[in-house]
């Protein structure tokens, strides 16, 4: 099957993906005693207890965690790895928050400060718009923008290029925009909706526990109010995906309640599309005290987020911060998306990020299957999907893995 569909809740994920995950498990009896009780909440397809997160994490042999996350996405997708056709296009870096870990905002007199108007935001995709399906957009909290500028951009976006995806404003942007309008966060997002934005990318979750968040970003949102933004978008049928920054001030203890809190919502509400997790980069930054996150500790998380989050479909690997090697490793510890062709990045490229900007989608493809991973293209929304073997771009010269191939780590 070359293409196929979904829905905005199911998300492209196997039906059967329990008894399929039951089945690549194999006997209990072969995993360490500490893991077994692990094994047969997994193999029934009950969530991981707070408690059972901590054990994953501190269990000495990452391979077998991640192999377990392995056979978690497997059992879901199989062999495929999603990508998509984006772009991202900031549209200021003025903010009147000057959190410690943000590289990217300017204050409104910096010599370096932008705000895009409609033209030059739109002139921004125009040279993309025959080759990408999604604009993605959040930036600075700027000062004068209320719902009006974002009603006529999105809708400006929208009659110039229909057939492109909006996903755009982060938790705290709703937050700012809907107190400068005089609105709710719901009312808000409902203008905006109407007025052309489809989804929300899930930013500014950095870590859902207060006490962090009054250290490394101080009167941003409280994790209360993330949360309820994000069901006030869930409770509209606008679909999000959601986040954590970690690798700042956190506890481990402190990143499994974050997981927790996002799959809470989920059950009541089933609006997230795709969990981001991606570590601190801190070198233009102002937190001497962040721990950082080393390459085996990025991989512990996102195979701990994929056991984890067993109500959310997807993980993603989000090259832009953790670079594209990183990512192909991602592919075998529970990772089953790629992001996409991006185009233009800013807030991660300030913060030190040196990933490549401009690949084709048969760049990507080739990453992917390098990973013994089948590339599959995606719309916006994980309701569109097709395999790329037989894309015009890439041609039929590479032999392809089998869709069951399963990686031995």
């Amino acid at each position: 099957m070359k293409s196929w569909a979904s829905d905005v809740q199911t998300c492209g994920v196997n039906a059967n993906w329990i008894a399929e995950l039951d089945q690549l498990l194999g006997p209990t009896s072969q995993y360490p005693t500490d893991l077994q009780d692990i094994v047969n909440t997994l193999r029934i397809g009950e969530m991981l207890t707070a408690e059972q997160g901590l054990i994953l994490w501190k269990f000495t042999d990452i391979n077998l965690i991640g192999h377990l996350a392995h056979l978690a996405k497997q059992a879901r997708f199989g062999s495929n790895v999603y990508f998509n056709s984006n772009l991202h296009v900031n549209q200021t870096n003025i903010c009147t928050l000057a959190c410690k870990f943000c590289a990217f905002r300017r204050g409104k007199r910096a010599r370096d400060a932008y705000a895009l108007t409609i033209a030059e935001y739109l002139s921004r995709i125009e040279p993309y718009q025959n080759s990408i399906d999604e604009v993605h957009t959040v930036g600075g909290l700027h000062p004068e923008w209320d719902v009006e500028y974002y009603e006529e951009l999105f809708s400006a976006c929208k009659t110039r290029f229909p057939h492109i995806h909006i996903k755009s404003l982060s938790a705290v942007e709703v937050k700012h925009i809907a107190e400068m309008s005089g609105l709710s966060p719901r009312d808000l997002l409902i203008r905006l909706q109407q007025s052309g934005l489809d989804s929300l990318p899930g930013g500014g979750a950095e870590i859902l526990d207060d006490d962090v968040r009054d250290i490394i970003c101080f009167g941003k949102e409280t994790s209360d109010e993330y949360i309820a933004i994000h069901r006030a978008a869930h409770s509209i049928g606008m679909p999000t995906n959601c986040t954590m920054l970690f690798g700042t001030i956190e506890t481990v203890e402190q990143r499994i309640n974050h997981l927790c809190k996002l799959r809470d919502l989920q059950s009541n509400y089933g609006g997230f599309q795709c969990f981001v997790p991606y570590p601190y980069l801190p070198d233009n930054s102002r937190l001497p005290e962040a721990q950082l996150a080393s390459s085996s500790e990025i991989l512990r998380m996102i195979a701990v987020s994929r056991l984890m989050l067993n109500n959310i479909p997807h993980i993603k690997a989000y090259r832009m911060n953790i670079g594209d090697r990183m990512s192909e490793l991602a592919l075998h510890f529970g990772a089953d998306d790629f992001d996409g062709t991006v185009g233009h990045e800013e807030i991660m490229h300030e913060a030190g990020s040196q990933t490549y900007l401009s690949y084709s989608k048969r760049q990507l493809a080739k990453f992917i299957f390098d990973s013994n991973g089948m590339p599959v293209q995606r719309n916006s929304n994980y309701t569109n999907f097709r395999r790329f073997d037989d894309d015009d771009d890439y041609g039929n010269s590479i032999i392809l893995p089998t869709l069951n191939s399963v990686v031995n780590l």
